[in-house]
């Protein structure tokens, strides 16, 4: 067949050097007349031997031809609408079926959020950006967005894709944001992205606004919902919120979650369900002891301060970080407390413990540096993105650690939303 885009435009995604492969994959009018419609529809698949589009409403099938490279595949469909199609996709003696993901062009985050973003005014712009199962044209799958302006590329690379950079390649459009919906992916994914600046090199990061990470040494973040979790403190909140806190006795006590107590490594704890956590050990010096988790500490250390007389605890920075030694105040995941203890949903329950027993929960914040770890912020584009460019600005010599350019709204935006989130 014909084909009907450039070679120069296949090159580019193939070689991963295109900025919006909306242009070049999915689904292309061709033509339209009273009659119909005709389409082109283009997909890169590496690995694929071949490739079917199937429009299971009218079913039909359409097997598509590669054009001028063996894995860039191709066919015309006359047709008066195309949408939420299938590919079907053989690869070696494996066939698999799923939802094109160039299909679904419209973004979740629209052109006002990109303005509050730019302005440094969208408070809630966790609610956007990271990752986010949602569901677009009726198919549901996992939105991504992240912030790299000066990247010449971004994909998304997960267990889903064999961390292939090539296979889901990202669009860039207002204010440096990247973005593309994954039909068919959930919850529990692993994911990180892969940037490349404009002399190729790669840079594998994890998402600064994801809410959830493996466990040290690993770093590659995780799909998660925040909004399964159902909360029993209405009458702690609603108690606050009348409350005059300032003509308040208050006690705090100060804890850090990773040292305050130790359970043996052999005796693993139980979640709800009966299943047992994954053991994290505490310190490589001592392989039998390891940390407690959120329920554990909950049943613990909650009764400890109570009886003691309380009336708050203050936990010792709980964000992602990937040193124990830093007890938590050097961070690379600010909007995931730390899977050391457990899940997001985990840590959830102890802070709605605390309250149905009247203690209140402070949270120590770090927004003055973070570490140089090459999964995190710095460099984070091939640039000094979040960080100052001149060192006498943006580095503590004593810490090892990058100081955030507070100068550039997008960042204070990341530190302020990272405020309410909280």
């Amino acid at each position: 067949m014909s084909m009907t885009v450039a070679t120069e435009q296949i090159d580019r995604i193939v070689w991963n050097q295109h900025q919006d492969p909306f242009e070049v994959l999915g689904p292309h009018l061709l033509e339209q007349n009273g009659k119909g419609a005709k389409w082109a529809v283009r997909a890169y698949l590496p690995n694929a031997d071949a490739v079917v589009v199937i429009l299971p409403d009218k079913r039909k099938e359409y097997p598509m031809q590669s054009v001028h490279h063996p894995h860039f595949f191709e066919c015309t469909i006359e047709t008066p609408e195309l949408a939420n199609y299938q590919l079907r996709i053989k690869e070696g003696d494996h066939e698999r079926v799923i939802y094109d993901p160039y299909a679904f062009r419209s973004p979740v985050l629209t052109d006002f959020d990109i303005h509050l973003f730019a302005e440094g005014n969208h408070h809630r712009l966790y609610e956007k950006m990271g990752a986010h199962v949602t569901e677009v044209n009726g198919v549901k799958g996992v939105y991504f967005a992240v912030w790299a302006p000066n990247a010449r590329n971004v994909s998304v690379l997960g267990d889903f894709n064999n961390w292939d950079g090539r296979k889901h390649q990202m669009r860039k459009f207002g204010n440096g944001v990247w973005d593309l919906f994954v039909p068919g992916l959930g919850y529990g994914e692993h994911y990180k992205y892969e940037i490349k600046n404009w002399n190729g090199h790669i840079y594998e990061k994890s998402d600064p606004y994801g809410f959830y990470q493996e466990v040290r040494p690993k770093t590659a973040s995780i799909v998660a919902n925040l909004d399964s979790y159902q909360w029993n403190d209405a009458d702690w909140m609603e108690k606050r919120r009348h409350t005059d806190l300032l003509t308040q006795p208050i006690s705090v006590y100060e804890c850090h979650l990773g040292s305050w107590m130790h359970a043996s490594s052999a005796e693993p704890a139980k979640l709800p369900n009966g299943e047992e956590e994954p053991v994290v050990i505490a310190a490589e010096l001592n392989p039998g002891a390891r940390f407690l988790t959120y329920r554990e500490l909950a049943a613990k250390l909650i009764p400890y301060v109570k009886d003691l007389g309380f009336t708050h605890i203050e936990l010792l920075p709980i964000a992602e970080h990937p040193f124990d030694g830093s007890w938590g105040y050097q961070v690379t995941g600010f909007y995931a407390p730390t899977s050391r203890f457990g899940s997001p949903e985990d840590f959830m329950y102890f802070v709605d413990q605390c309250h149905a027993n009247g203690i209140g929960v402070i949270v120590d914040w770090v927004p003055g540096h973070f570490p140089k770890d090459g999964h995190g912020l710095a460099f984070f584009d091939g640039t000094h993105l979040y960080e100052h460019a001149d060192p006498r600005k943006g580095e503590h010599k004593g810490w090892g650690t990058l100081v955030f350019n507070y100068g550039r709204n997008e960042v204070r935006n990341f530190l302020v939303a990272n405020a309410v989130f909280w």
